[in-house]
């Protein structure tokens, strides 16, 4: 064969492979294209709330894009949205296979996304699958340990199986601390302890752990307002913990129970004298007063009714203004 006719197959072959290669991809073009715009839609649909649509959506986008992993995960999102949690049906099983596939589906493409890996977790949460579930969770610690979050992602996992699974409030309490470990100049971390020791479950067989529980939670909420001490509610979540601490535990002592009552009050009015228009403490005042006080010291107890009906109307009249000053707000943003 001449060289003339070889460098003219040559021209040939290069004019089909550009051919080729071309068309491949203005297919390709085409396909991101009608895979966003089905993405875009189904993620619409998503938003409000029509899920079944939604899927529909996503599984025509990952007919032009099947590595689209985002469409896999919020597939599993929308079957998830739609499970009923505790409910013995064929329907809900079937939702339950969808979504446990559509979102394994996503992690095998993506194994180390955070997202992926919290969704399938949260699904296994909602079937009380906490073997499956723990494993997730504790996987994104490894993954992202610097992210003082997970610690309180993991650690609420864990608290909501404080009564069901042993070790598991254990488990919760150790996470809340490393938190706190991690960053002991953050008031949050205190908070977040405090919450998880007030909201243990609370046994008749053993109102001495639980009464244990509820000084701890103080104690957390006294070394956040160490560090924000002009935090009304900091201030105000202090005297509601002493407040549910007099009032839930009548098995202690009336001496005792006064002492905290009155502490839960010294609390309460510091949180009102540092935002006097924050309605919340008004409230508190008007419990405490009639629910504990009253009772405690019945001698004093017209006193102590009236200060609770004066509370009560200043908390209704703030949170009227404060009903007003939004409604005005919205009207203002209308105008513009």
């Amino acid at each position: 064969m001449s060289r003339q006719r070889i460098n003219g197959l040559a021209v040939i072959l290069l004019a089909l492979a550009v051919l080729v290669t071309a068309t491949s991809c203005e297919k390709l073009k085409v396909n991101n294209l009608q895979a966003n715009y089905h993405f875009k839609r189904a993620n619409s649909l998503f938003r409000e709330g029509k899920y079944r649509n939604a899927v529909a959506e996503y599984e025509l986008a990952l007919k032009y894009r099947p590595d689209l992993v985002q469409a896999y995960r919020y597939i599993g999102e929308s079957y998830k949205q739609l499970y009923k949690p505790g409910v013995e049906s064929a329907l809900n099983k079937e939702l339950e296979r969808k979504a446990l596939e559509a979102l394994n589906k996503a992690l095998e493409i993506e194994p180390n996304n955070k997202d992926i890996i919290y969704s399938l977790g949260d699904m296994y949460d909602k079937l009380r699958k906490f073997p499956e579930a723990e494993k997730l969770y504790l996987r994104i610690l490894e993954l992202d340990p610097q992210n003082m979050d997970n610690f309180y992602v993991v650690a609420e996992f864990y608290s909501r199986y404080a009564g069901e699974i042993p070790d598991a409030a254990k488990k919760a309490e150790t996470m809340y601390l490393r938190r706190i470990e991690a960053d002991p100049e953050n008031p949050m971390g205190y908070a977040y302890a405090a919450n998880y020791y007030e909201h243990l479950p609370v046994s008749e067989q053993n109102l001495e752990g639980a009464i244990e529980n509820f000084d701890k939670a103080n104690m957390f909420w006294e070394k956040r307002i160490a560090l924000d001490p002009e935090n009304p509610q900091a201030w105000l979540a202090k005297g509601v913990n002493r407040w549910s601490r007099a009032y839930r535990f009548q098995v202690v002592p009336e001496a005792e129970r006064l002492a905290i009552a009155r502490d839960a009050l010294q609390a309460i009015e510091k949180a009102r004298d540092l935002d006097p228009n924050y309605p919340e403490p008004y409230s508190w005042l008007s419990v405490l007063y009639q629910s504990v006080l009253a009772k405690l010291e019945p001698d004093k107890a017209a006193r102590y009714t009236a200060e609770g009906q004066k509370n009560i109307e200043k908390f209704q009249e703030l949170r009227k203004r404060a009903a007003e000053k939004k409604k005005l707000e919205e009207e203002l943003k209308g105008v513009k």
